[in-house]
């Protein structure tokens, strides 16, 4: 039978490249990548026609213009898309590490959009017309919620206190409870920190008993400081002591010995005030006579990547001075989104409506339960008879690295493979959770007891339509 007659194609009914390419169905994707990304691609999509027509695989359907235009705008919007992009976080971890952690309040987005497209007073003094210093645009703020004397700000919060370490401790020796050598993700632990910056550890009291008299007995003429490390991406329970910042200070004083916290995710608010657990606030340590304290940005306190040092003037202005402070500090981008973030905390009455982290914390169960009623039938239409779906109860966490312990009431999507049975259970999951994370607006749940759990308490009102889109595009 000639290939004709089977609908098959061979090599020499390639079309020419420039052919093609004259053709109004290549028109709209030169409009959009350019003729040199369109030749290259269409170019690979001929040679693998030509691979396959010497295999006689070649059908001619494939040679049609629509078909090789069709091709080649899939190959190019698909190599052009972003590789960062926005997902719907229903994995129940509100500050999601590996997600980007916190999501900016509206007005730090048009402050960092201002700061995309306009020139900006990053170290210019518009007050003296001379170098200013960009620390100055929020370090203000940051000694007025807290009640540090100076301020300034770097990378993030590791970075905060491998400068504070080696500014004030290198080749000498830091004094840390055992109980508190954490380890803050991605194997990256204090005691690497310490090694880093020069400094020498000092470990007193054992795992989970530290006393007074483990940190007296450890001050020497070599001590730089002593520090407490607070223990927010862990808990230890049962037979525990430890020593509280307002003792721990009271020991170093008459040494003249700083004390350094670092409080890890950090807080500007009582959470409690909301009903969420309680976590030790900045101006708490600050208050309890802290030196220094470091904290993050991007965690509790709800705005962008970032590590803060807050406390004595004298200190602050040493580790400006150090030549790793150039090499850590942060961009214009961070610093216009920080800066309008600080502010919110200035009127704690409306923080829920106007910082996201923490309306997301404060979300009510009822809230979700209700857009879970709304989108379980959405979403058992796409599914089909293969998964059952659920409004279901569940609980979040605050953070993967933040209160990761603490438990918040939620609500959400249940699905389970129909039938019920355990064998196979979890290769059908797998596969529909790869499905709902291949989405064009990729989907995050998480698996646990042979369940999807898709958790709402981090889908706004606003995202909802397009979440039920996602669901409709997975049917098709």
């Amino acid at each position: 039978m000639a290939e004709h007659d089977r609908g098959l194609a061979g090599a020499a009914d390639l079309p020419s490249l420039d052919r093609l390419l004259g053709m109004s169905e290549f028109q709209a994707a030169l409009a959009d990548f350019g003729r040199t990304q369109v030749t290259a691609a269409l170019r690979c999509d001929l040679d693998e026609c030509r691979a396959a027509a010497l295999t006689g695989t070649l059908t001619r359907d494939a040679l049609t213009p629509a078909a090789f235009g069709a091709r080649v705008t899939h190959t190019l919007t698909e190599r052009n898309r972003g590789t960062l992009r926005p997902v719907f976080n229903l994995t129940g971890t509100v500050l999601h590490t590996n997600l980007g952690r916190a999501l900016l309040p509206e007005a730090a987005v048009e402050a960092v959009m201002q700061a995309l497209t306009a020139p900006a007073n990053l170290e210019f003094d518009l007050a003296t017309g001379g170098r200013g210093d960009r620390d100055d645009l929020v370090a203000p703020l940051l000694c007025e919620l807290t009640g540090g004397e100076a301020a300034t700000v770097v990378n993030n919060n590791a970075a905060a206190v491998l400068l504070m370490l080696a500014t004030l401790a290198k080749r000498r020796e830091v004094v840390v409870s055992r109980g508190e050598l954490v380890e803050i993700g991605g194997a990256f632990r204090i005691p690497d920190i310490m090694t880093h910056a020069g400094a020498k550890l000092v470990e007193v009291g054992t795992t989970n008993r530290t006393h007074a008299a483990d940190y007296r007995n450890a001050i020497g003429d070599k001590t730089a400081l002593l520090m407490k490390v607070h223990c927010s991406n862990y808990e230890v329970s049962g037979f525990t002591k430890s020593v509280d910042v307002a003792e721990v200070v009271q020991i170093a004083r008459p040494h003249g010995v700083p004390v350094a916290v670092d409080l890890g995710s950090g807080t500007l608010a009582p959470l409690e005030r909301w009903g969420l657990p309680h976590e030790t606030t900045v101006q708490e340590t600050i208050a309890a006579g802290a030196d220094l304290v470091t904290f993050s940005g991007d965690k509790l306190l709800g705005g962008p990547q970032a590590g803060m040092i807050v406390g004595r003037k004298d200190l602050i202005a040493k580790i400006k001075k150090h030549p790793l402070k150039r090499a850590l500090r942060v961009g214009k981008l961070t610093l216009a989104a920080l800066e309008p973030v600080l502010r919110l905390y200035r009127d704690p009455d409306h923080l829920t409506e106007r910082l996201t982290t923490l309306r997301l914390l404060t979300r009510t169960r009822t809230d979700m339960a209700a857009q879970a009623e709304r989108l379980t039938p959405v979403l058992a239409k796409s599914l089909g008879d293969a998964y059952t779906v659920t409004a279901a109860p569940m609980v979040s966490q605050i953070g993967s690295g933040a209160l990761p312990v603490e438990q918040l009431p939620s609500y959400g999507l249940a699905i389970a493979p129909a039938g019920g049975g355990k064998r196979g259970s979890g290769r059908a999951l797998a596969k529909l959770e790869a499905a709902l994370r291949a989405l064009p607006y990729p989907v995050i749940g998480r698996i646990a007891d042979q369940t999807l759990w898709l958790d709402l308490r981090c889908l706004e009102t606003e995202e909802e339509a397009r979440l039920a889109l996602q669901f409709a595009e997975l049917r098709a």
